[in-house]
Order: structure tokens, then sequence, then C-alpha cells
């Protein structure tokens, strides 16, 4: 069991019977009543995020979690089939389970899955990928003066905003956690 005074980001506790990550926690004193401690809560099996306010002391049981990396071999409809590399066993996991990460998600890269008891509870996508752009408009000489950006369409069909300079074909380092362009890896 964890109190409330001991929460941390990235612990992950059991609330109304479903595993949560806590992503940020503020506790805070009231004039003559206890310490309460509010909460930014990840709920693992859908993605959610919602803020929680708790009293201080209050007591939750920790979710103990085994992280898997597992690489991404094929869609299936609303499902990516992924491996386990070291035993090939091939598991079926809704898109819906990584998220907004889900848009960043091509053949062969690696991902994570979250088990619980031997259940899947939860997936990810790793923090940086590397993707090429597909489709953004052309540069035209004179555009970098005012440092701007301009929509560009991935691979895997998310679009980011790149500097004017990137073109067609450019493989980009992209940050999945904010959906952002990092830097561009190879030029086309």
């Amino acid at each position: 069991m964890v109190e409330t005074g001991d929460f941390r980001s990235g612990l992950n506790i059991i609330i109304d019977g479903e595993i949560h990550t806590v992503l940020e926690y503020q506790q805070s004193h009231q004039g003559r009543g206890s310490a309460i401690v509010r909460v930014r809560l990840k709920r693992l099996r859908d993605g959610a995020i919602y803020e929680r306010t708790f009293k201080s002391g209050e007591r939750f049981p920790q979710a103990y979690l085994e992280r898997k990396q597992m690489q991404v071999l094929y869609r299936d409809g609303d499902d990516w089939v992924v491996m386990d590399t070291h035993t090939f066993d091939q598991v079926h996991v809704p898109a819906a389970q990584f998220g907004e990460g889900a848009k960043f998600i091509k053949e062969g890269i690696d991902v994570y899955l979250l088990y619980h008891n031997g259940e899947i509870v939860g997936a990810e996508v790793p923090e940086f990928v590397e993707l090429a752009v597909a489709e953004t408009d052309p540069n035209f000489r004179g555009d970098t003066a005012s440092g701007g950006s301009k929509p560009a369409r991935l691979e895997t069909g998310a679009v980011v905003q790149v500097p004017f300079h990137i073109e067609v074909g450019d493989v980009l380092k992209i940050n999945t956690r904010e959906g952002i362009y990092v830097e561009r890896v190879r030029k086309a």
C-alpha cells in the first residue's frame, strides 16, 4: 500500500480496480484542515488523463508492472500485431492502447507492452521515432527569413509542423510524447 504522501511521478497504483500512473502530484495544506494531494493520473486501460484530489494519508495498492519490449509486425484492422523477439509469440494489441502515440507506429519499430498479473494493461511507443516525410509543401526562396514552419504528413499519416527546409523523403526524428519535430536525421 502506498500513502498519498509517498506519491511520485511514474508510480503505478490501483484506484477503483483500475491501474493508473501518477503523472504529477502537488501537496497543499489548508487553513485548519488536513493536507490534500492533487494528482494528475493516466488510466492505463484507455490512456485517459484526468485530475483527482485525495486527503493526505489515503492509501492505495501499488501495481507492479512488467514492461516487455516487442516488435511491430503489421496492422490487422484496428489492431497492431506485435512479436516478442525472444519467444517469437505474437500478440494483437488494439491501437487505442497506444493512446496518442498510435499515429507514430510503423512496421518494424520496437514498442513496449505493460503486463499486470500476466494481462496486458497498457502499451507504449518509444519516446523518439524516425519517420520519413510523405508529403509537404515545396520550399520557396526566402521562406526561412521569418523562421516559421509548415505542416508535413509523415509515412504513418501523422501530421507535424516542420521547418521550411524539410522536403519529401527526408527522415525526421519525432518526439512521440509531444508529437513534435526534433531534428532531420537524413536528407532525401
